[in-house]
Parts: C-alpha cells; structure tokens; sequence
C-alpha cells in the first residue's frame, strides 16, 4: 500500500503518475490534431489533382465531342453525297487527334431507297487515313449498342470502353451523336460517330502520382475500371466485382457514389493497400469518374515515426524526471527522517538527542530551528519541573513535619485522665490538608475542674496551624488563671489581634466542667453550636449562644452560659467540617443529619461514637474531604458512677 512506503516514493509516484497523465493527454490531443490536419490537407491536395485531371481529360474529350457535335450538324442539312460524307469523315478524323475514327451510319433504306445498309467509315492506319463500310451482311450495324442508344435516347452518349479487336487493337469508347435530317423527315436518321482511344486518357490517370504507393483509378459509368495500377483488373473487373468477391460494403457504397457523380471523401479498406483515403469526382464530359487512394499508413507514417521518437524521448525524460524527483525527495526526507529520529529520542527522554542544523532559510530549515527550540525549552521546561518537584517535595516534607508538630500540640492519648472515673473525653481531628487550622485540647484546672476547647482557624495550612498554635497556647494559659471562659475568650482575642496584620481569626467554644457538680460554664466565640446528649439517648442542640469570632478586633467582649450534665449525659462538640461535608449534588450533611446519627448513641463507647460520626461523613461524602473535620465528645459519669463501671460492662459486651 502506497500508505506505508516512505515520502520519497510517494512523491516519485504521485509526481510520475501526474507526468505520464499530463504527457498522456498532450501526446493524444497533439495527435489527434494532427491527424485531422493531415486529413484536411490530404483532401484539399486530392481535390487540386482530380481537378488538374479532370481538366486534362476533358481537353482530350471536349475536342472530340465539338467535331462530333459539328458532323452531326452537317449531316443533318441535308442528304449528303456519298463523296462528300466521306470527305467530312476524313477531315475529321484528321483535324481531331484524338480521334481514331469516324462514322456516318444511316437508318436501313434512309440514305438510298434501295440500299439497306449505309455507313461508311474513315479511320487512321499509320500515317493514313482508309475508309471502310460498316454494313456488311455480318455486321448489322443498327443493333449495336453505340447505335441504339442514342437512337432511342435522342442525344449524343458514350459508350462503355472497349478493345477494338481487329482495328487498332486498343482501348477504346465511342461517342454517339444522332442527327436528323429534315429532308428524310424521320425520327432519327442516323448517327455519327468518333472512337477514341483511351491511351492518353490512361496515360493522364496512370501518371498521377500519390505518395509511394497511393493510386488513382478511372471507372466507367458502369464501375469498369478504365485504369488500375493493376492491368489485370482493366475492363476484367469493376468496383461492384471487387467490393462483391471481397464482401467489403464500403466499397460498394464507394463505387455507387461513383458512379452516380457525386464528389466525396471517405475512408475504405482495400485488399491491397489497407486503410485509404479516397477522394473522388465524376468527368462531367463522359459521366465517368476518377477516384485517388491515399494509403492511410503511408500518410500517417511521419506522425507515427513521430510518435514512436516523441514517445521514446518522453520515456528517456519520464526515467530522468523519476531520477531527478528521488534526488529531490531524498534531499528533503533525509534532514525530515533525521529530525524524526530525534524526536523519537526526545520523545523516550534523551533530551541531548543530536538534532540536525538548520542548512537553509525553507521550510525545512525552519522545522529544524524550530525542533531545536523545542528541544531546548522542553530541556530547560524538565530543569524546571525537576527543581519545582524537589521544591515541592521539600516542601511536602517540611509540611508532613509541621503536621507532625500541629498534632503534637493536641493531646492523643485517650483516655487522658486514666485516674479520674467521673468523666471521659475522646477527641479527633483529620485535616483536609497536610496542616489544618482547627484545634481541640483540655485539661485539669483543678481537682474538681476540667478545661475543654475546640476551635477552627480561618484558612488551611502553615499560617493556619500556626495561629492555631499560638491560639491553642493562649486559651490554655488564660485558662489556668482560673478565669470564666467569657473573660478567657476577651483575653485571648485582645492578644491575637494583636498585630494581626493578616485579620486571621478562630472560632472557638470553650467550657469547664464541675467534674462534682456536672455544671459547665461555657462561652461561644462565632463557633457551631454543640448537642448535648442526654443519659436516655436523647440528643438535641444547645441554645445558641452568640458571639463574635476571636481575633479580630480587639475589646470584643463574650457572654457565658451553663449546662447542667447528669451522670450518663454527653456533650458533643465539633468544627464546621461536619456539617458542611458535601455529598451527592453539593448536598451539605447539615446539622439535621447530625443530629439524627447522634440519637440513641449514648450507650455506646465515646471513641465508636466519634469513629462511627466520621465513618458516616467519610460515605456521604464518598471520601472528598473539602474541609478539616474536628469532634470532640465528653461524657460525664457523675459523682456516684465511676467509670470503671462502664469500661468493665464494654469489656464484657
């Protein structure tokens, strides 16, 4: 398949098959015109030598047919003496050259009453002119052709040629002129005549000359040929005879035409010259005709010659155009077969592959150019990806490591206050990010007291978990100067927005719990509301408390609120990662989800409670995190139900 070879032979072919098309084409217009050139001036050639034959046999026969025509004239004045008409027949047949001989023949018993027959004849013999009688008892000269004839048609005509056997042993035709003489007062009373031979006339035929073997031929009214290069077929054969023997239809329709006067050019088959071209006329003297034969191949041999030399040079130029066209495309798919090859290699990463230099200002030059530009920007476009990627990498590291120290500021040990059996906590934090910015932490204030906070810094990443840092370490100090969570949040947010120049805030819900009592003091800066879940499984949201975000402007002041836990009751605290969790259809898991996941759990272990939450995040939203997720949960066992008790039933169950 031409698909599959290489560019070079594909523009040797397409190129060669666009040549020989294009030569194709001109070679058969070129020689169809000149075909048709030829043709016409063959024709216009034939017209010009039948027209100067014609003209020369009508100058042997006109002559003959005036002093005819003139001895019918006089014979028709009167009845001659027998004296005189030989005179006249004597003088005729001498001052006409072309004629043999003359007669006077009259109707039986018209000349003389008593004497049937009278037609005297005068004729050459050398250098001499003899009279003889045609009416003798064995020739009855009034029943041949050359008499009835134009006896019955009243005009002059000629005959069909004939040998004069006995005469002068030659070819020849007579013509016929009947005269009536108003003495007589018949029909017709006789008919003068002259013979004529024909050696002139085929001497003017046979002396036409038409290439090397083209022909000219002359037939009677009848299609007799009067003249063949062929003698055998003179006055033996006719147009008629051989179109009949050679069951050749065109000529037949040729000698018809022929020898109904018509002038023409056509195209026939012959048995001895092939292919011709015939142009023929009549000769209005004798209504005879004269046809020329022009062999086809000899006249289109030039053109043939010409041909065959045109179609040798075009095949030596075809050979040299495919040479010249490989040399080309060589000189072309070279440099693009080098240039491909090196971008194969580019392509599998050596991007030191040599490419070729651009050796000129085409478009191949210019791909070369254009190939080494890309080989040094892609060179120089992987130096850069290799540094951004250990950039990245480096960076990725040091963010694993401050991931790693952000955890390790929140407490992960669970349970935290192994010793203390009137209440537990369990907390968790998964960032959506390597660092996040959201916070939970406790601890014991007193005995009797424990500090418990969960927070969401604004943004994600280092500066995040770096204020939650600072935010984390601040609550934890104010805190322990045994202050109300209300007037912890104003101390924490006049020291965080202090030279807050990036306006960066948390939101954050602190409380303290009576581990005696279950009362917590609790306070609300702009964070979610928490769900408090009651002993019986019962679990419902906080009053809202309201308060402004941490951090950003600095006298913010916060109000306080308390919560009374029974033994049994829990407190869930969270960061808005829970509840704006997006599912299906940017659906938001929202606070009424949560809720409902949180009734009826109180029976449960707080680590599965906090787990279990995730879990359901995790499928709702199919594990695309958008956000940081924080839980916090307390449980409070009471003063009278250590939570040694509890353990011992979860070991059991």
């Amino acid at each position: 398949m031409i698909k599959n070879k290489s560019l070079a032979v594909k523009l040797m072919l397409i190129f060669s098959s666009a040549t020989v098309a294009v030569f194709l084409v001109i070679f058969g217009f070129n020689y169809a015109t000149a075909r048709k050139i030829i043709e016409r001036n063959t024709r216009t050639q034939a017209e010009l030598i039948v027209q100067s034959a014609v003209f020369r046999i009508e100058g042997v026969l006109r002559p003959v047919m005036t002093s005819v025509g003139s001895l019918a004239g006089f014979m028709s004045e009167g009845v001659p003496a027998q004296d005189r008409i030989l005179r006249m027949l004597r003088d005729t047949v001498a001052n006409t050259p072309e004629i043999f001989g003359s007669a006077a023949a009259f109707e039986p018993y018209n000349y003389l009453p008593g004497r049937k027959f009278f037609a005297p004849y005068c004729y050459r013999d050398g250098g001499k002119f003899r009279n003889s009688w045609l009416d003798g008892s064995d020739y009855e000269y009034f029943l041949q052709d050359w008499y009835q004839i134009p006896v019955e048609l009243e005009k002059p005509v000629w005959s069909e040629p004939y040998y004069d056997e006995g005469g002068g042993n030659i070819l020849m035709a007579t013509y016929s002129f009947p005269f009536r003489n108003p003495v007589l007062k018949a029909r017709v009373d006789g008919v003068v005549t002259a013979d004529v031979s024909l050696e002139r006339l085929t001497r003017i035929v046979s002396g036409i000359k038409i290439l090397k073997t083209g022909y000219a031929v002359l037939v009677s009214k009848s299609g007799t040929f009067v003249t063949h290069p062929n003698t055998q077929l003179i006055m033996n054969e006719s147009v008629f005879s051989l179109a009949e023997a050679a069951g050749n239809a065109p000529l037949r329709e040729l000698g018809r035409r022929m020898i109904a006067g018509e002038t023409g050019f056509s195209l026939i088959n012959t048995a001895t010259h092939g292919s011709c071209w015939v142009y023929y006329a009549p000769i209005p003297a004798n209504g005879w005709s004269i046809a020329l034969f022009f062999p086809r191949g000899e006249l289109m041999a030039d053109i043939s010659r010409l041909n065959r030399e045109t179609m040798f040079l075009s095949a030596l130029g075809l050979l040299v155009l495919v040479f010249v066209i490989l040399c080309i495309s060589r000189s072309i798919t070279r440099p693009l077969a080098a240039m491909s090859a090196a971008a194969e290699l580019i392509g599998s990463g050596d991007f030191d592959a040599p490419v070729p230099a651009p050796e000129t200002e085409d478009e191949i030059g210019r791909l070369a150019g254009t190939l080494r530009y890309m080989q040094n920007e892609l060179k120089e476009h992987i130096r850069r990806l290799t540094e951004t990627t250990a950039a990245k990498q480096r960076f990725e590291s040091e963010l694993n490591i401050a991931r790693d120290i952000q955890l390790s500021f929140l407490p992960k040990l669970f349970p935290p206050f192994p010793d203390n059996h009137h209440f537990d906590i369990y907390a968790l934090i998964q960032s959506a990010k390597e660092v996040g910015g959201d916070l939970y932490d406790f601890q014991m204030l007193d005995e009797d007291h424990v500090f418990f906070v969960i927070g969401d810094v604004t943004g994600k990443g280092v500066p995040a978990a770096l204020f939650m840092a600072v935010t984390k370490t601040l609550l934890k100090v104010t805190a322990t100067k045994n202050v109300s969570p209300e007037q912890v949040l104003a101390e924490v947010n006049d020291d965080l927005s202090e030279g807050n120049e990036k306006a960066m805030f948390v939101t954050t819900f602190i409380g303290t719990l009576n581990i005696r009592t279950g009362d917590i003091i609790y306070s609300n800066g702009g964070h979610n509301t928490p769900l408090v879940i009651r002993a019986d499984g019962t679990a419902s949201y906080l009053e809202p408390l309201e308060g402004m975000v941490v951090g950003v402007m600095k006298g913010m002041t916060f109000r306080k609120a308390t919560l009374k836990l029974n033994p049994g009751d829990m407190l869930f605290l969270y960061t808005d990662g829970v509840t704006e969790a997006t599912g299906p259809g940017n659906e938001l898991y929202g606070e009424a989800r949560l809720l409902a996941d949180l009734q009826g759990v109180s029976a449960r272990p707080i680590k599965e409670i906090v787990h279990g939450v995730l879990g359901r995040l995790i499928a709702f939203s199919n594990g695309d995190q958008a956000d940081d997720i924080t839980m916090l949960l307390l449980k409070y066992y009471g003063p009278e139900h250590p939570r040694e008790i509890e353990r011992t039933n979860n070991i059991l169950r």
